[in-house]
């Protein structure tokens, strides 16, 4: 029996569910995860394999799509998010990308917010659309604009909620309603939060979409990503995987299941410093306006509250002037690290409108309110002191 189906844990708290669901042990009785390092599987007999094939016996067949120590991982995060099923990828973008090829075809609609990951974009307007997806952008907020582009054909509403890097609120439970009323389903993207702050499901979603490679794994090191939902729904994304095969490698869930361990503490560790660094920066001369739902200026503080635990780690803001500004506080740091990634135990800071942003057009950045002195940060395990220091440096540089 599956330990994801043992009564016990059916009575375990998050933190204890983030350490011990998802485990299988093999005979040899190992305490911590095994790690599957196997293309395929070996039959007891002709019979048993085409069983195997045919779906008659459960069991593994090939690693493209079953792997002992991948479903450990798809276990875990299915009992953290409270879903049935999941189906880990190879990154956050296949999880995207498998999701709409699983469940849209040519001729269907689907709402995606502006305020979303550059690249998450580019995959709606450019790549879906050659394969006739039609794809409307609207404002994260207000809701009525939601509402008002609905078509008879919209298939799929889209949304990161906080957004990618302003920390806009959606109010999940009003888009779900929305979303329902069209007979459309409603896709949350909880990377900025993971299910140690926000269940997206818990509120009327009827899919999740994580990067595994930001905070799930916590430390810089994997790419992967992960859906999850009902379990039929996550059948026809595995279907879409099983052909495909945008396929998470065994090693990378391995480290995924280590990092989920620690998940919560680290979340709570995140936003607590983020905080601080979001009301420090407020009170800076040369700092312009402050994005973070934990302050309780932000516009979706309120929401923010009532669906999340905690804040997260990411915040944003903008510095007087312009991209030259901006760039001269970045590369006057030197103890955050310049890359796009986030969700490291590592400080990180970027400059979206030439980075993870730079593929969408000048006016779509606009639109976003990407401008061209907003610098995203994303705030790591450092003591708090050292990155206020860090930070203060890049800001003196402006004078």
């Amino acid at each position: 029996m599956s330990k994801r189906d043992d009564p016990v844990l059916d009575e375990l708290q998050w933190q204890s569910l983030a350490v011990r669901s998802g485990i299988t042990r093999s005979p040899e009785g190992e305490h911590s995860e095994a790690l599957f390092l196997t293309s395929s599987y070996v039959f007891d007999s002709a019979e048993h394999a085409a069983a195997r094939f045919a779906g008659d016996d459960p069991g593994n067949v090939y690693s493209r799509y079953t792997n002992p120590t991948v479903r450990s991982f798809e276990e875990r995060l299915a009992a953290l998010e409270g879903a049935e099923a999941c189906v880990a990828t190879a990154s956050g973008m296949a999880a995207i990308l498998s999701t709409c090829m699983a469940l849209l075809k040519a001729g269907d609609h689907v709402i995606c917010s502006r305020d979303v990951f550059g690249t998450t974009r580019t995959l709606f307007s450019k790549y879906l659309a050659n394969f006739g997806v039609e794809v409307s952008f609207v404002p994260l907020l207000p809701v009525d604009g939601w509402r008002e582009a609905l078509q008879d054909n919209t298939r799929l509403l889209y949304l990161e909620t906080p957004s990618n890097p302003l920390c806009e609120v959606a109010d999940i439970a009003s888009m779900s309603a929305i979303a329902r009323s069209s007979g459309a389903l409603l896709v949350v993207d909880n990377c900025f939060c993971s299910p140690a702050l926000q269940r997206p499901l818990s509120f009327g979603a009827d899919m999740v979409i994580h990067s595994a490679t930001k905070y799930l794994d916590g430390q810089g090191r994997c790419v992967g990503g992960a859906v999850l939902g009902n379990r039929e729904l996550m059948d026809q994304v595995l279907g879409f995987l099983r052909s495909c095969g945008p396929t998470m490698s065994a090693f990378n869930a391995w480290v995924f299941l280590k990092g989920l361990e620690t998940l919560s503490l680290r979340m709570q560790a995140h936003s607590a410093s983020a905080l601080l660094m979001a009301t420090w920066l407020q009170d800076q001369p040369n700092v312009e306006a402050v994005f973070y739902a934990g302050l309780k200026s932000h516009p979706g503080h309120a929401l923010a509250a009532k669906q999340q635990s905690a804040f997260g780690g990411v915040l944003s803001f903008r510095v007087h002037g312009g991209k030259a500004e901006a760039w001269k506080v970045i590369d006057a740091t030197r103890l955050m690290s310049l890359t796009a990634n986030l969700g490291d135990a590592k400080t990180t800071i970027v400059h979206p409108a030439t980075t993870t942003h730079s593929r969408i057009s000048v006016d779509e950045r606009r639109e976003a309110g990407i401008t061209d002195n907003l610098i995203r940060i994303a705030v790591g395990l450092e003591d708090i002191d050292d990155l206020k220091a860090d930070l203060g440096r890049g800001l003196a540089s402006l004078g």
